[in-house]
């Protein structure tokens, strides 16, 4: 199915063959989180000092200076309201980092309590990020990052500088070149998709087409005619020839979202074509061959699965000709404030309000207040990256013509429901607080229950905090996805995708401009059998 790559064909990602990574270690860091500048978002100091026994970090408004990974330009916090006198870092005991914070100098804030004379945090809690907040203005994250610090990566389309998203580019750029079946796993909304567009963008297919099908979305009685074909008569409905996804990705790259949703008979097909590189459309004896390259992606554990024995061993083997593992948010958290700073430039530009973000003076309140700051460094992600663009442009488009970030009170609950385990931590109220919303469901591993025990309104309210990503709802219920599609059909409060009207699935679309997320949010239905009927009425891939 995949063409031999020519020694003269090699792209950007040739000169990772026989590539090692440097030796280094971890050492604590400071990321920024917020600040009155906005831009300054994402900016790093390492504390590579800390790891001399004896030796001190000190934090204050002119000293030391952070920048940008791989950027040369450094500068000092610079804000008129911290103090000169230095916040220090230094070890402490059995292996803790101290944060000593003098009485007359900057007010400092960790886990919603101020902080007078000294500070320790243990190993875990620095590996896990814990937000500091200088004088109610900035937010530094202190997590561990590995020194020395590398040249940065192209980013590929990712945002971030994180070792996380920086080992996902690597392997990005290790494999891009070689014609073979790539693996993506990752929990949902974690990007992978990213990767495997990035993959296609760096390698020699790049000219040709990718093509996205996500196959929990496609029709159990469909879905090998959308995958490789139909004759035209093979099935009821089948009025023309179907010329299938791995046809239309010819000469490029086909990426099966949800691999491990395949049917069985669709698993046998999928395995057949990665042996012989021949499809045969339904209704046909002949083969046709393909060039296309396969990338896959899963938030399944396939593993489990072929224990299961509800997915064929030998297909795993032929999918993971090279894996990569992408990061979940929650354990790249010093790339939070950057991708937040991405997605909120969108959302300011569609809006047209991307002033907000430049010119800011050195005595201006942050766009992006402390308190939320420190909210969305804590908070779990159960969706990932995708959860955080959803928030970010709910917030953007709550706070139009607002000099800062207004958060209402469904979406503080929100935040505050799941957080890192910090001891003491008692979260601080937010700006501009609104009415309350219904109380959002516990965060926090629910137990199994019955189906029986929830209650509309309360199934509302879970579909929206997760965004209307069914398998998120039934986790934050704690009961299973096909519990969730049985409450849908029985609730008086909700509809499915089915009882939209093709106009109104059409005029959404459009306003949308073809952005299945707000369609989504607008719709209020489930997002794959959404993108079924987009797809069902033409209207372009979603």
């Amino acid at each position: 199915m995949q063409k031999k790559i020519s020694d003269d064909s090699a792209t950007t990602a040739t000169h990772f063959r026989g590539w090692e990574r440097p030796a280094q270690s971890t050492v604590p860091a400071l990321t920024l989180v917020s600040h009155p500048q906005p831009e300054r978002i994402g900016e790093r100091l390492l504390l590579e000092m800390l790891a001399a026994v004896g030796r001190t970090a000190s934090l204050s408004r002119n000293a030391p200076e952070f920048s940008h990974p791989g950027s040369l330009l450094a500068r000092p916090l610079g804000d008129p309201f911290l103090s000169r006198k230095p916040v220090q870092f230094e070890p402490g005991t059995r292996g803790r980092l101290r944060l000593l914070a003098p009485e007359d100098g900057t007010p400092v804030r960790v886990a919603g309590q101020p902080v007078r004379g000294s500070r320790e945090f243990t190993p875990a809690e620095v590996a896990a990020g814990v937000p500091i907040v200088l004088a109610e203005r900035v937010v530094v994250l202190l997590h561990l990052a590995l020194a020395p610090e590398l040249p940065p990566t192209g980013d590929l389309g990712m945002v971030g500088q994180g070792e996380g998203v920086r080992r996902v580019r690597e392997d990005v750029l290790r494999v891009a070149d070689l014609d073979v079946p790539v693996l993506v796993r990752g929990e949902t909304g974690s990007g992978k998709e990213l990767v495997a567009r990035a993959i296609h963008q760096n390698s020699p297919r790049r000219g040709g087409p990718f093509i996205s099908v996500n196959l929990g979305a496609l029709s159990k009685e469909l879905v090998s005619a959308e995958l490789f074909g139909a004759q035209k008569g093979a099935y009821t409905g089948a009025a023309k020839n179907r010329e299938g996804f791995f046809r239309a990705a010819h000469g490029g790259t086909l990426f099966l979202d949800e691999v491990g949703e395949a049917p069985p008979e669709v698993q046998v097909a999928l395995l057949r074509v990665l042996e012989t590189g021949e499809v045969f459309p339904v209704g046909s004896h002949a083969p046709v061959p393909v060039d296309v390259r396969l990338i896959t992606a899963t938030d399944a554990n396939l593993e489990e699965r072929i224990r299961q024995g509800v997915f064929k061993a030998p297909l795993l083997h032929r999918l993971a000709g090279f894996e990569i593992q992408v990061p979940p948010l929650r354990e790249r958290r010093e790339d939070i404030g950057p991708l937040f700073l991405h997605f909120a430039r969108q959302e300011l530009k569609a809006t047209g309000e991307l002033q907000r973000l430049s010119g800011a003076g050195p005595h201006t309140e942050p766009w992006l207040p402390a308190s939320l700051a420190v909210r969305l460094v804590r908070y779990a992600w159960p969706g990932n990256i995708r959860q955080l663009r959803n928030v970010t442009r709910q917030l953007v488009i709550g706070s139009r013509g607002l000099p800062g970030l207004r958060v209402d009170a469904r979406l503080e609950q929100e935040l505050d429901a799941s957080v890192l385990p910090l001891p003491g931590y008692a979260p601080t109220p937010l700006p501009a607080r609104t009415a309350a919303d219904t109380p959002l469901p516990e965060e926090t591993s629910p137990t199994r229950r019955k189906p029986s025990d929830v209650g509309e309104q309360e199934l509302l309210t879970a579909l929206r905090a997760s965004d209307w990503d069914l398998k998120a709802t039934a986790e934050r219920l704690g009961i299973s996805r096909a519990s969730v599609y049985m409450l849908i059909e029985k609730s008086s409060l909700l509809r499915t995708a089915g009882d939209l009207s093709p106009e109104e699935i059409s005029r959404c679309f459009h306003e949308c401009q073809g952005d299945l997320d707000q369609m989504v949010q607008r719709l209020e239905v489930s997002k794959r059998a959404l993108q079924r009927r987009v797809r069902e009425l033409g209207l372009g891939s979603a």
